[in-house]
């Protein structure tokens, strides 16, 4: 997990910060096609620690997760309270699941503040997301942000 806070800001009025927490995902499907080469699921999250609030987003996905080879791609707006500042964002996601010679079993995640979408008191949010996976299923996350 990155924690590296050596980033030097643009301006002397930008702050790195992390804050680590959970968060509760539940996916619906959009709709069901047998036929389609992907699946697209709405998601809803809820989400605690010093972000406190909600989520809700769509996500596109293709390959066999079954067999360890898929990928998605994700889009959610955050509505709540960061650092107790209050505000939303939107958060764009990519992953994969891999299953070659070099790489069965590994994933890559990758989650981002996307640019030039806070609102409010998160109003020039920028940052990254880094999620772990527990082994019961637990979502952990540490949110690396500047503002």
């Amino acid at each position: 997990m990155l924690t590296d806070t050596s980033k030097v800001p643009c301006s002397g009025q930008t702050r790195w910060s992390h804050h680590p927490g959970k968060r509760h995902t539940i996916l619906k499907r959009c709709y069901p096609d047998p036929e389609s080469s992907f699946d697209c699921f709405e998601l809803s999250k809820t989400f605690h620690g010093d972000l406190q609030g909600t989520g809700a987003g769509v996500m596109l996905s293709g390959g066999d997760p079954q067999a360890g080879a898929a990928g998605y791609v994700a889009i959610e707006t955050v509505d709540g309270s960061l650092g107790g500042r209050q505000g939303s964002f939107a958060l764009q996601q990519f992953g994969s699941l891999h299953c070659g010679s070099l790489h069965c079993g590994s994933q890559t995640l990758h989650y981002e503040v996307v640019p030039g979408s806070g609102s409010g008191q998160l109003d020039g949010l920028t940052g990254i997301l880094h999620l772990n996976i527990d082994e019961d299923g637990t979502h952990r996350y540490e949110l690396e942000y500047e503002l």
